[in-house]
């Protein structure tokens, strides 16, 4: 299968924080189109290794050429599978969409894992292959899918920045709680 598209950049966290950031990544003001997130199964392996599996809810508009397609456009899901290594400090993310297949097949995977130059930061790596069989129509099916996954990522990299601040701010926050805790 060739890759449609690929994109490695850095998320400005410990690969700790950015895997910790990983699960509460929603809801976030830049990812306003995942509606509920539902984990399915979870299981730790032998090698302490975190198998998940989650249900996310989507929504997102379709061009007005595509309309007819779709008589119900309201939602679609997606499949996540993710394997989180913390021995080795890595995790690999796995989606695919399970509604409108017969329209477009999208399937992407994330590794994440830390920064060979700098261990203060987390490298992202995206690969994305997507597939239509509609016949006539499949390769503006794909280049619409393609853009999608594109236009994604600045606002999967600005999520992340959100919920790492946040998470920051509450540590400090407990901090502050224990300091004051700690002068009564």
């Amino acid at each position: 299968m060739v890759t449609d598209f690929s994109f490695v950049g850095l998320i400005k966290g410990t690969w700790n924080q950015v895997s910790t950031a990983f699960w509460q990544k929603y809801p976030n003001p830049y990812s306003t189109n995942v509606l509920t997130e539902d984990v399915i199964f979870r299981e730790v392996t032998p090698d302490n290794r975190l198998l998940s599996r989650r249900l996310l809810t989507k929504t997102g508009p379709v061009p007005r050429w595509a309309e007819s397609f779709f008589t119900s456009f309201t939602a679609y899901y997606v499949i996540e599978d993710s394997v989180v290594d913390p021995v080795n400090k890595t995790m690999v993310t796995f989606t695919r969409n399970i509604s409108h297949t017969h329209f477009i097949s999208v399937k992407e995977q994330c590794v994440y894992r830390v920064n060979p130059e700098d261990s203060n930061w987390t490298e992202i790596n995206k690969k994305a292959w997507i597939s239509s069989s509609m016949f006539g129509l499949s390769k503006p099916v794909k280049e619409l899918g393609l853009a999608r996954v594109k236009d994604t990522v600045p606002n999967t990299m600005k999520g992340f920045e959100y919920i790492l601040a946040k998470m920051m701010d509450e540590e400090k926050a407990k901090d502050m709680a224990s300091q004051a805790q700690k002068k009564q």
